[in-house]
């Protein structure tokens, strides 16, 4: 499908583009890695000590989709990290059994996690789209090669700002408890061409499926920390 009738379809449920979609499918041709906020973005953001927050399954498959659709145009699996304010044993689970690269804790900054992944895991942070949702997250996504943003109809006043200053790529239709990083993987998907191959093989269970994850599960997670001004590894 061409990428301005994937801008068509995904407007007609709510999605707005703020860069054209045949401009994002040019910008995904440079993009190695994915880094996701957690809270607001895989969950609705609320939480307690009796509500811990959450992820949804869904949005796990739409993840392991995207990978395995980027392994098949390049033979290698990109780059996924999450990064969080707080402590997130949800977000430690989902990452450790998907093995994803790598989890950022107790960055306030998340702009920092960027230059650690360039210097850890050689992925510049115009290689890295960002997937995001609220006001601290904006100073990473000037730096990302593509940002993506969770919508949510209680703040029409930041979507306002956000669209006016043009500071993201694409705000998706479905808010971040109704699986909006399944909407955003399926338009990477999409724009890169690699949708329907994608479901194909993986229903198939064919060879190369196989082979994307046997080197997905070799990943090691890795967990790191914010602690004084410095980023430390620790076990989980």
């Amino acid at each position: 499908m061409k990428p301005e009738l994937i801008q068509e379809l995904f407007e007609q449920y709510g999605g707005v583009f703020m860069t054209p979609a045949p401009k994002i499918a040019k910008k995904l041709e440079n993009i190695h890695g994915f880094l996701f906020d957690w809270d607001g973005v895989f969950n609705s953001g609320k939480k307690s000590s009796e509500f811990p927050s959450t992820y949804s399954e869904t949005d796990s498959l739409g993840i392991n989709l995207l990978r395995f659709s980027y392994w098949l145009r390049y033979k290698k699996i990109p780059f996924i990290g999450l990064v969080t304010n707080q402590i997130t044993e949800s977000a430690f689970d989902l990452a450790k059994r998907e093995h994803y690269n790598a989890v950022y804790v107790n960055f306030k900054s998340k702009k920092e996690a960027f230059t650690h992944i360039n210097d850890t895991f050689g992925v510049r942070p115009t290689q890295v789209a960002f997937i995001m949702d609220d006001v601290l997250d904006l100073s990473a996504a000037d730096v990302a090669g593509l940002s993506f943003m969770v919508g949510r109809k209680s703040s029409p006043l930041f979507m306002n700002y956000v669209h006016e200053k043009d500071l993201v790529d694409y705000i998706s239709y479905q808010r971040g408890d109704l699986n909006a990083v399944r909407e955003l993987c399926e338009l990477v998907m999409g724009l890169t061409d690699t949708f329907e191959e994608t479901i194909q093989q993986r229903v198939a269970v064919s060879e190369e499926f196989q082979a994307f994850l046997e080197e997905r599960d070799e990943i090691e997670s890795k967990f790191y920390h914010k602690v004084d001004r410095k980023i430390i590894e620790t076990v989980i």
